[in-house]
């Protein structure tokens, strides 16, 4: 016998509900202790992966201390650094870092 739509409707809402809550719930949060990576990137792909999970300003500094973090609207020269100490963010709608680049 199929569903009625209404409780299909709402059968879906509430998977959907969890689905996102299960995601919140495994996102660090700023209160958690960080694994601190001192000094200039050096494990890029290490940072790539920290950078793919959308980590908010504040993570990042915890994360990198010693990497210059700069953000869009922030006045910085643009001198050109090949020692990855300067990341250039670009902040998704709810203010991540969801990309960037050394410079």
């Amino acid at each position: 016998m199929p569903l009625p739509a209404a409780v299909f409707r709402c059968a879906t809402a509430a998977a959907f509900a969890l689905l996102v809550l299960g995601a919140a719930c495994t996102t660090p949060q700023a209160s958690e202790s960080p694994t601190v990576m001192p000094g200039k990137v050096e494990d890029v792909a290490a940072f790539d992966a920290f950078i793919a999970g959308k980590p908010t300003p504040e993570q990042f500094r915890q994360r990198y201390p010693d990497v210059r973090l700069v953000l869009p609207g922030e006045i910085a020269t643009r001198e050109f650094r090949m020692d990855r100490s300067r990341y250039f963010a670009e902040l998704d709608a709810q203010g991540r870092i969801g990309g960037g680049k050394f410079m």
